[in-house]
């Protein structure tokens, strides 16, 4: 199962409502990928709050006493005694109405949007790469001889670029896959810092957006489109020399 397959079925898994088969899978799923595995540790941690004491009110001493005070007194009024034993059940059903609606609002609101999940996926992708000794497939300062390498192993060729003159040298490329596809990650170095740039055909109704960035995990992340591509670029440089070295792919590309 991928990750389309799997998100829309965590609720149901978290509530035990899937089969056995459906439930293996997904735990399979789940022990492997770096963007499920978070969600579902947020549905978690959503499902354990709504089940913590500090969300149910025990009324006090006076208000039970004074609620057994009226019953007392309605029992021998029959017009009223109907009105007097429903109202707690109103009430009741009030409160778990409210309880419904804020759990399905909050489940709404905490579910990260799809940019989020991507931008996980390239912050996992730099931190795999940084920590499996697989920085790159093809190990080159030439640009001439990283982007022939990317030729028939993607169903794009990706713009390369040599900024070492601007002190961002390029260091290789390999292949990795995000947005459900195999994408070119190309790595840069500035100073002793990492730069991973994945890029990958851009959809045909955003073929140039504005710049969008975020910090996750302690690593800057900057995604934008330019003539039919989607760049993503993720490091921990300071955020003025990452976005000096976006200009420069920008202006080369």
């Amino acid at each position: 199962m991928n990750c389309k397959d799997v998100q829309p079925l965590l609720g149901g898994y978290m509530d035990g409502e899937l089969d056995l088969v459906r439930n293996m899978e997904i735990e399979q799923h789940l022990q492997t990928c770096s963007v499920c595995s978070p969600i579902y540790q947020q549905h978690q941690a959503l499902q354990g709050a709504m089940r913590a004491e500090s969300l149910y009110f025990k009324a006090p001493a006076h208000l039970q006493k004074r609620i057994r005070s009226s019953l007392h007194q309605a029992s021998n009024r029959k017009s009223t005694s109907s009105i007097v034993q429903w109202r707690p059940l109103a009430v009741a059903a009030a409160l778990l109405a409210l309880m419904i609606i804020s759990w399905s609002l909050i489940r709404m609101f905490s579910v990260p949007s799809q940019n989020d999940l991507l931008a996980q996926g390239v912050v996992s992708s730099h931190i795999r790469s940084l920590m499996a000794s697989h920085l790159v497939d093809v190990l080159s300062s030439d640009q001439h001889t990283v982007k022939p390498w990317f030729d028939g192993k993607l169903d794009f060729s990706p713009p390369v670029v040599d900024l070492a003159g601007q002190g961002f040298p390029l260091v290789g490329g390999r292949l990795d896959y995000l947005d459900n596809r195999a994408v070119a990650a190309l790595v840069y170095r500035h100073n002793k810092h990492i730069i991973n740039l994945f890029i990958w055909p851009s959809a045909a109704n955003n073929s140039n957006g504005a710049m969008n960035s975020m910090t996750l995990q302690g690593y800057h992340v900057l995604s934008w489109t330019q003539s039919g591509m989607t760049y993503w670029a993720v490091s921990d440089l300071a955020p003025n020399e990452l976005q000096q070295f976006i200009r420069l792919v920008q202006h080369q590309t």
